[in-house]
C-alpha cells in the first residue's frame, strides 16, 4: 500500500453482533484507507470488472443486489489472491426510461417539457440524475461493494461523449451510419422510436376482420382480413400472388377504397402465400414493415395516417383527430353500415409493447437514423465460432447470443428524445446539406454558410452502453488504465439482456478496439418470489434489498443471494433462507468469541503448527485445507451456489460443532504444551475460515479477523488461502470419522430410549481390528467426554451384556448396557402401550386404503399420502416390536 497507514478501530467484540454498527464502520474505514482502489500494485497482474450500470431511474432492486454480489465477491477474492483488481462502477443515463420518469414528475405538478423548453428540461433531468445516483451510491455502501469509486464513470460523462462521437463518426464514414425513411417501431406514449429487442411481444386476445374491397367498374371483389381496421385508410394497393389463378386476371387494375373511396391498384407479389387466407393481402406501406418492402418494389405511395401521439391525422379523412383504437370500432361499424364487413373472428396473436412505457407498439415510416449491422456481426460471429470469442458461463448461452446476431436487422439507433447523446449531424439552412462532426460544427463544409442546426434526436441508450467496456477507461484516448486494464476479465449479468447488451458490446470492442471485451460473460437468471413468479409493482412481491439489510444485515442478504442458485438459473427469493443465513453469521460470531474468550493476549506471532498435533488438531487442518482448494476451484468456475454449501458445513459442522467442542478437553486441561497447540490450530483455521468467508459475508469477517491475531490492515488485503500439502492426514480423517461415528451413535440412542446426554452411561465397545484398538484407545479421552461415560471398555475380546442397545459403526460395535440406561419394565410398559396405538393406525389405514369408495373418489395426492402414512406406521410399528422383544429378552 502506498498509502499512509490506517489503525484499525478498536473495540471489544460484543456478545452479539451488531450489522448496523459493523457496516458502516468497516465501509468508511474501507473507503478512507483507499483499499478498493486498482493501480497501487503495479506489479500484480490485473483483473478488470466494469460494473454493468444501473440506470440512474431510481433505487436497486433485488436483481441489482444478486448481480453486483456476484461480482463483489470475485472483486475480493481476486484481490485477496494478489490481483491489481479493478472493479469499475457507474451508471446509465438510460433515455427513454429516465426522460418518461422525469416527465410524469412535470406533468404531475401541470407542466410538460415542451413548456420548459430543452435545455430547462435537461436541468430537471440532471437534478433527477444527482439525486439517484447519491441513492445508488447510498445502496453500493449498504451492500458493502469493494467499487473504485475514483474511476467511476457515467454515460453522459465528457470521456464517455467523447467516444460516442468518435464511433457515430467512423461508422458513418465506414458507410455503416445511415439516415432514411423506414417502418419503424413507434412508442406513442414516449414519442419515439424503439429498436426490436426494446419491443415486447405480448398474447391478445383482438379479432380478425374480413373486409371486401370492390373492383373498379365491375362486380367483382377480393376479401382481405386484418386484425388493423384502421390502418385500411392508408392502403395503397392489395397484394395477390402472380400465379394465382383466381387473380391473374386483376393484376394492374383498381379497387376502390370502402368508405374513403380512394382507388388504389392490385399488385402481383410473391410475397403473398397462395394458400394462406384469400390469397390476398391490404398493402399500408406506412404501417407495416412487410408492406413497406412491398411499396417499395411496386413503387407504392406511403401514405401515414397517424401521428406520432397515435392518434389519426389529416390523412385518415373524418377520422382525424380520433385515437387509433377509437378509430378501428368506428371504423367496423362504418364497415358494417357500408355492408363491407363480411365477418369478424376472435383472434389471439402477439402484439409488440414498448419495454419501456407499455404501450402498444405502432409500426411507424419514419425518417430514423440506422447502423447496419450485417458487417459487424459477420466479425463477431467468426470470432465465436473460431473459439476466439467470449467464453459464456453456462455455455449454452453461447446459442442464444450466436441465434441473434446471426439473425440481425439494421439497428434504429435515433431516438427522439432530449436526454441522451444528441445525434452530431448538422443540416445547413443554406444549400441544405449535412455535416457530421466530431466537434460541434459552426460553418458548412460545402457552402461555408454559418445557419446550421443540429439533429434534434439523441442516440439510443444502448449505443453508449456498447461502448461500456473501454470507454469507461478512456477510449479512444490511449490510456495508461486502458493499456492495463483492458479488456477486460469477466462480465456479469442476466441472460435478459444478451441480445440489448452483451452482444453490442461484443461487435463493439472488435470493431474499435480490435479484442473481444471480456474473457467470460457469467450470466445469472432472474430473482424470482417465493412462488417462482417474476417481481412486479402490479403484483406487489418485489423485494427492497436494504428493507433485506435493515431486518438481517447485509452479509445475510449477500450469502443468501449469492449462493442460492446455480449460473444460469432463477433464483427464488425466500426470506427464511436470509434467516438462515443470519443464523449462520450469528454461528460464526459465538463460535469466534468463544475462541477469542480463549485465546487471550496471543498474537499471530504466537501461532507454531510445528509441535505435536492431535488427531482432532490434523483432521481440521486437513478439512481445512480441502476447503481452500475446493472453495477455490469453485469460485474460478462460478459455482457460488456450491461454494456457499461447503463453506456453511464446513465452518456449521467440522468447525463449530465438532472441533470447538474437541478443543475444549485441551483447552480446560492442564497441559501447557498441548493448551497452545490448540490455540494455535484454532487462530490459524479461525483467521483462514474468515479470508474464505470474506468475499461472501466481508462484514462480519472483518469484524472478527480484526479481533483475531493478525498481520495488516484488513481482511480485504490479507493474503487468500492456498492449498498446503503438509497440512494433508488422511489418517486422522479416518479416526475422527470413527469417533464422530462413534459419538453420534452414542447419542442416537440415547435419544432413542430419551436419556438425555447430561446422564452418564456405561459403554462398551468392541474395535473390529488392531488398528481401530489403537486409535480408540489414542483417543480414549474423546469418547469419554463426549459420550459422557460412567464406564468405558475398549477391548478386542468383549464380553457382550445379555440386554443392551447395540450400535455398528465402521470399525467397531458399541453395546450400552439396559440396566444402567433405563428402569427396563416402566420401559417395557411405555412401548407396549406405543405399540398399540401404532398398531390402531396400521389397522385404521389398511382399512381406509381397502374401501373402494374412498379409492374411488379421492385424488391420487391423498391416496399416495395414505399410503406413506401406512408405511410410516407400519415402520415404527415394526422397530417398537423389536425394541420389545429385546427387552423381555
Amino acid at each position: 500500500m502506498e498509502e499512509t497507514k490506517q489503525a484499525a478501530p478498536e473495540t471489544a467484540m460484543p456478545t452479539t453482533y451488531d450489522p448496523k454498527e459493523a457496516e458502516k464502520k468497516w465501509y468508511d474505514y474501507w473507503l478512507k484507507g483507499q483499499y478498493f482502489k486498482a493501480g497501487q500494485r503495479q506489479d500484480a497482474k490485473p483483473y478488470t470488472m466494469v460494473i454493468p450500470p444501473p440506470n440512474v431511474t431510481g433505487m436497486l432492486h433485488i436483481g441489482h443486489a444478486l448481480d453486483f454480489t456476484l461480482q463483489d465477491i470475485m472483486a475480493r477474492t481476486k484481490r485477496m489472491q494478489g490481483y491489481d483488481a479493478l472493479w469499475l462502477p457507474g451508471s446509465d443515463h438510460a433515455g427513454i426510461a429516465t426522460q418518461t420518469k422525469v416527465e410524469q414528475k412535470l406533468r404531475e405538478e401541470g407542466v410538460t417539457r415542451y413548456d420548459l423548453g430543452r435545455e430547462k428540461f435537461l436541468e430537471k433531468v440532471w437534478e433527477w440524475k444527482e439525486h439517484y445516483a447519491g441513492t445508488i451510491h447510498e445502496q453500493w455502501a449498504k451492500m458493502g461493494f469493494s467499487l473504485d469509486y475514483s474511476r467511476e464513470r457515467f454515460t453522459l460523462d465528457e470521456g464517455l461523449s467523447k467516444a460516442v462521437r468518435e464511433v457515430f463518426v467512423r461508422l458513418y464514414e465506414k458507410g455503416l451510419i445511415y439516415r432514411g425513411k423506414y417502418i419503424i417501431n413507434w412508442d406513442p406514449a414516449a414519442r419515439t422510436a424503439l429498436s426490436d429487442i426494446e419491443v415486447e411481444y405480448k398474447e391478445v386476445q383482438g379479432a380478425l376482420y374480413h373486409l371486401k374491397y370492390p373492383v373498379k367498374d365491375s362486380d367483382e371483389f377480393i376479401v382481405v382480413a386484418t386484425t388493423r381496421p384502421e390502418t385500411m385508410l392508408g392502403d395503397t394497393a392489395v397484394a395477390v400472388h402472380p400465379e394465382d389463378e383466381r387473380y391473374k386476371h386483376l393484376i394492374g387494375k383498381t379497387l376502390v377504397l370502402p368508405i374513403i373511396g380512394r382507388e388504389i391498384s392490385i399488385v402481383g407479389d410473391e410475397y403473398v402465400e397462395k394458400d394462406f387466407g384469400s390469397g390476398a393481402v391490404k398493402i399500408t406501406p406506412a404501417h407495416d414493415p412487410n408492406d413497406f418492402e412491398v411499396g417499395r418494389r411496386h413503387d407504392l405511395p406511403q401514405v401515414l395516417v397517424m401521428d406520432e401521439s397515435g392518434k389519426m391525422n389529416e390523412n385518415a379523412g373524418k377520422y382525424q383527430g380520433m385515437d387509433r383504437f377509437d378509430c378501428r370500432k368506428q371504423i367496423v361499424a362504418d364497415m358494417k353500415e357500408h355492408g363491407v364487413l363480411i365477418k369478424i373472428e376472435e383472434h389471439v396473436h402477439q402484439v409488440g409493447h414498448s419495454e419501456r412505457s407499455g404501450a402498444v407498439v405502432e409500426p411507424y415510416l419514419s425518417t430514423q437514423w440506422f447502423v447496419k449491422m450485417k458487417p459487424l456481426a459477420e466479425r463477431a460471429i467468426e470470432a465465436q465460432k473460431s473459439g476466439q470469442g467470449a467464453n459464456f458461463v453456462p455455455d449454452r448461452f453461447e446459442k442464444t447470443y450466436l441465434h441473434w446476431i446471426e439473425n440481425i436487422r439494421d439497428w434504429c439507433i435515433s431516438r427522439q428524445l432530449w436526454w441522451g447523446h444528441r445525434i452530431p449531424a448538422w443540416y445547413c439552412g443554406d444549400c441544405g446539406e449535412m455535416i457530421v462532426s466530431r466537434e460541434d460544427a459552426s460553418v458548412c463544409l460545402h457552402c461555408g454558410g454559418s445557419h446550421l442546426t443540429q439533429d434534434n434526436d439523441v442516440l439510443d441508450t444502448w449505443f453508449s452502453s456498447a461502448l461500456w467496456p473501454f470507454s469507461t477507461l478512456g477510449w479512444p484516448e490511449q490510456t495508461e488504465d486502458l493499456k492495463r486494464y483492458y479488456p477486460t476479465d469477466l462480465l456479469v449479468t442476466g441472460y435478459d439482456i444478451i441480445y440489448f447488451w452483451v452482444a453490442r458490446m461484443i461487435f463493439s470492442g472488435l470493431e474499435y478496439t480490435d479484442q473481444i471485451p471480456f474473457k467470460d460473460v457469467l450470466i445469472h437468471g432472474l430473482v424470482r418470489d417465493a412462488e417462482g413468479r417474476k417481481m412486479s409493482k402490479s403484483l406487489g412481491n418485489g423485494v427492497d434489498p436494504l428493507e433485506v439489510i435493515e431486518k438481517y444485515g447485509a452479509d445475510a442478504m449477500r450469502f443468501m443471494i449469492s449462493t442460492g442458485s446455480t449460473p444460469g438459473q432463477d433464483l427464488r427469493f425466500r426470506w427464511e433462507k436470509v434467516e438462515q443465513a443470519r443464523n449462520f453469521a450469528n454461528k460464526i460470531w459465538n463460535a469466534s468469541r468463544f475462541v477469542l474468550m480463549n485465546l487471550g493476549d496471543f498474537k499471530a506471532s504466537d501461532i507454531d503448527l510445528s509441535g505435536e498435533l492431535g488427531t482432532a488438531d490434523r483432521w481440521i487442518l486437513h478439512r481445512l485445507n480441502e476447503t481452500v482448494r475446493e472453495v477455490t476451484r469453485l469460485i474460478d468456475a462460478y459455482e457460488f451456489g456450491e461454494t456457499g454449501r461447503l463453506l456453511y458445513n464446513f465452518i456449521w459442522d467440522d468447525l463449530c460443532d465438532w472441533y470447538i467442542e474437541f478443543s475444549k478437553l485441551s483447552l480446560y486441561g492442564s497441559d501447557e504444551a498441548a493448551k497452545k497447540t490448540t490455540k494455535s490450530v484454532l487462530a490459524y483455521v479461525l483467521d483462514r475460515t474468515q479470508r474464505l468467508i470474506h468475499p461472501f459475508m466481508p462484514f462480519i469477517s472483518e469484524e472478527i479477523w480484526q479481533h483475531l491475531p493478525h498481520e495488516g490492515e484488513t481482511i480485504t488485503l490479507a493474503a487468500w488461502p492456498t492449498f498446503e500439502t503438509r497440512f494433508e492426514a488422511a489418517d486422522a480423517v479416518r479416526e475422527m470419522e470413527l469417533l464422530m461415528d462413534i459419538i453420534r451413535t452414542v447419542r442416537n440412542i440415547r435419544a432413542e430410549v430419551n436419556v438425555p446426554m447430561s446422564k452418564k452411561v456405561e459403554l462398551l465397545v468392541k474395535p473390529a481390528g488392531e488398528e481401530a484398538l489403537a486409535i480408540l484407545k489414542r483417543n480414549e479421552e474423546y469418547v469419554r467426554r463426549f459420550c459422557n461415560t460412567s464406564a468405558l471398555s475398549i477391548e478386542l475380546e468383549l464380553a457382550t451384556p445379555d440386554k443392551a442397545m447395540t450400535g455398528i459403526v465402521t470399525g467397531a460395535e458399541l453395546f450400552l448396557p439396559l440396566a444402567g440406561l433405563i428402569d427396563i419394565s416402566q420401559e417395557i410398559a411405555r412401548l407396549e402401550k406405543e405399540l398399540a396405538t401404532l398398531h390402531g393406525e396400521v389397522d385404521r389405514i389398511e382399512k381406509k386404503l381397502a374401501n373402494q369408495g374412498f379409492v374411488a373418489k379421492a385424488p391420487a395426492k391423498v391416496i399416495d399420502e395414505e399410503k406413506a402414512k401406512l408405511a410410516d406406521y407400519a415402520d415404527k410399528r415394526d422397530k417398537v416390536s423389536a425394541r420389545l422383544a429385546e427387552l423381555r429378552g
